[in-house]
């Protein structure tokens, strides 16, 4: 096994070992290699002035992403390529967006510059024309105090798409790439006074390295474990990625069944379920910035197991299971038997989480099951949640049929709410029945009050959202 990182930037290859590879990208960037482009500001990945842009391999050539340098240790770049912002363009020849931007008066005290330059970058791996829609959706996870951000759109606009050359063709990949797959093809452990980093390339390594490191800490995404280091010092002594395991990569459909792959993006999952289930992508949207959700995983919300995440209604009301993978070998998990408590997993010491499974019967494909999820927080973007939700059900002659009502923030865990779901059963589609369930609805929880809102706060939106619900579906020409 190889004991170190190895990975590219702006073109140059780098090995690391020792300490610095539990630094986070960003400082690595900042104080090794002078990069100082790569801001750190907020260090809990919601400024995207650290904004950088990470090739992977995708079959014959390598597939950027932008992400938040701040919120990923170097170990997760190993076998990567990253392009900064130095990497973008010269003084001697900008680049057209670095152009734009000062052709626009898109900077003022300039901070956050080089973050939005690298994200609207990004914008043009894809061969579609950006529209102020699309540029607006692209830069939700780059925040500017000085410009009002119209410049910036403005900027993204007068960009002269023909003359902006892919990474691809500014950093063509066949000299990276043999390195690149080097690395990737063998396991790496790196340890270092006590620490240890391991890269499994099977389940059946990581199963046995879980096992005898009891503890081990996975760190996918790191969107929330990296937040956790970066601000309350949270620092466990023996780390896994499962990001060179390549099953656990791979999203399929079969039986009526979406197979969500441990290590598949929620970026990935949205292109997947999007078309399949509108409403979950509305979600996925409103999750976080696409820096985040370039790196977040489905599976890393599961295992986090908040009572607020965005994912978990959803998974309720569709019965998904979560596979599991140890020693003994491999098992399927209810979603809702998944949580024994607060923060507590039906997960052994041994056991790691291979794929999410979610079965998406006719009702939902063509549209006949009555769907909507709700995350209710003080931002639309990049915000935790105060309350979330999933309704679910179908309605014949009129009447409700099967329903499954979700709720998260107004527990220790996500609640279904079984009464609710009995009183709605068989009755009339009407106002006066979402009227009384949504009051059934605020009895049957028990939210705490805290920052994002409280108790009282939480009771009242329990019942607004099955009016809502009633409304939005009414709206749409269901009715009694």
């Amino acid at each position: 096994m190889d004991g170190s990182v190895f990975f590219f930037v702006n073109g140059k290859p780098f090995r690391i070992s020792g300490p610095a590879i539990f630094e986070t990208v960003a400082n690595f960037l900042r104080y090794r290699l002078c990069a100082t482009g790569t801001k750190i500001v907020c260090e809990e990945g919601d400024c995207g002035a650290c904004s950088v842009l990470v090739g992977r391999i995708d079959g014959d050539g390598l597939s950027y992403r932008p992400i938040n340098a701040c919120i990923q240790f170097l170990y997760q770049i190993h076998g990567t390529h990253v392009v900064t912002v130095e990497g973008l363009g010269s003084s001697d020849e900008l680049h057209p967006v670095q152009d734009a931007m000062v052709r626009c008066h898109g900077a003022q005290c300039g901070y956050c510059t080089p973050g939005f330059i690298v994200a609207m970058c990004a914008m043009y791996e894809s061969p579609e024309i950006p529209t102020a829609r699309t540029i607006r959706s692209a830069l939700t996870g780059n925040l500017c105090r000085c410009t009002g951000y119209e410049p910036i759109i403005q900027a993204g606009l007068s960009v002269n798409r023909s003359v902006v050359r892919t990474m691809a063709e500014m950093y063509p990949a066949e000299p990276m790439l043999p390195g690149l797959r080097e690395q990737l093809g063998r396991p790496l452990l790196v340890e270092h006074e006590g620490r240890k980093f391991f890269a499994p390339t099977t389940v059946d390594e990581a199963v046995r390295f879980r096992s005898d490191h009891p503890g081990t800490v996975i760190v996918q995404g790191g969107t929330d474990v990296v937040v956790q280091h970066n601000k309350r010092g949270f620092d466990p002594p023996v780390v896994m990625n499962l990001s060179h395991v390549p099953e656990l990569g791979e999203s399929s459909l079969e039986g009526g069944v979406l197979s969500v792959g441990a290590t598949v993006t929620l970026a990935q999952l949205d292109e997947t379920i999007r078309d399949l289930v509108p409403e979950f992508g509305t979600i996925l949207e409103l999750f976080g910035a696409p820096q985040v959700r370039y790196a977040g995983t489905l599976a890393g919300n599961v295992a986090n197991a908040s009572p607020i995440a965005d994912s978990l209604p959803f998974l309720y009301v569709m019965d998904a299971k979560v596979e599991l993978a140890g020693i003994e070998g491999r098992r399927e998990v209810p979603i809702a038997s998944f949580y024994l408590g607060y923060k507590k997993l039906d997960l052994r010491h041994d056991e790691i989480i291979t794929r999410i499974l979610i079965p998406l019967p006719d009702g939902v494909a063509n549209r006949s099951d009555l769907l909507k999820l709700y995350k209710v927080s003080k931002r639309k973007h990049l915000d935790i949640s105060t309350l979330t939700a999933a309704i679910r059900m179908s309605v014949s002659g009129g009447n409700v049929e099967s329903p499954v009502v979700v709720y998260g923030g107004v527990g220790p865990t996500v609640l279904r709410l079984g009464r609710t779901e009995s009183f709605l059963d068989g009755r009339a589609f009407s106002f006066d029945t979402f009227r009384s369930a949504g009051r059934m609805a605020r009895e049957e929880i028990s939210p705490i009050s805290d920052v994002r809102g409280t108790a009282a706060f939480r009771g009242q939106l329990a019942e607004n959202i099955m009016l809502k619900f009633y409304y939005e579906c009414a709206a749409e020409g269901v009715s009694s």
